[in-house]
């Protein structure tokens, strides 16, 4: 099945959808611009196979209340939150019901593409989900545990303070932990860094990999 090219933004802030728009078609893809949320479910049911782009924060329903929407309806259509309000706890939340990703406002051109082609992905090819948790766990291997016990802390939406009070150890040392999982991941964002998380099931202790080395 060939990937579509179809992609739907969903924004009430008409600035930020000319822009992603505008990036879109660039790239050559079938781009639909909504102004809510209502709007664009009217017509859901009848679209075939696209991404749909989905500010968290709009009047009436947020990007969370469309993506459950479309779940309930059945859309083949996978969706990628935007937010300008990013934070790990919105970050979980998205990704936890089900988001394809999530991605902070101002979103670089290189990022929003490689997201929607890997959402698009998704929905030509059903075995993409378990290709990418085999990918996930293979990018988390050079963790150290200690470095995965503060990835399953912001896996389940913690904030440095308490993942600090959980292991023993000082905010600060989350911190670096932190830093140095997004250099090892190669992360640009908390975002990046919990898209490979919840792939690999780290949030999970059943499904999460074994680090190599030490502390």
């Amino acid at each position: 099945m060939q990937a579509s090219r179809t992609v739907h933004v969903v924004d009430d802030d008409q600035a930020i959808r000319d822009a992603v728009g505008m990036m879109l078609r660039t790239a050559q893809y079938d781009v639909h611009l909504w102004p809510d949320g209502v709007s664009f479910l009217e017509g859901a049911g009848a679209f075939g196979p696209a991404c749909a782009l989905l500010d968290i924060r709009m009047p009436d329903l947020s990007g969370l209340d469309v993506h459950a929407a479309l779940g309930k309806i059945g859309a083949p259509i996978a969706t990628i939150i935007l937010t300008g309000h990013g934070d790990v706890a919105t970050a979980v939340h998205a990704l936890r019901a089900g988001a394809t990703n999530f991605l902070e406002k101002p979103v670089a051109s290189s990022a929003l593409i490689a997201a929607v082609d890997d959402a698009l992905a998704s929905l030509a090819r059903p075995g993409k989900a378990d290709m990418r948790s085999s990918r996930a766990h293979d990018r988390l291997a050079p963790l150290s545990p200690r470095e995965l016990d503060v990835l399953r802390g912001l896996a389940a939406g913690k904030q440095n303070k308490s993942i600090a009070l959980d292991l023993g150890i000082s905010p600060r040392t989350v911190e670096v932990y932190r830093a140095n999982i997004m250099e090892k991941l190669g992360a640009r964002s908390l975002s990046e860094v919990l898209y490979v998380a919840f792939a690999a099931g780290v949030d999970d202790n059943a499904a999460a990999p074994r680090a190599r080395g030490a502390d």
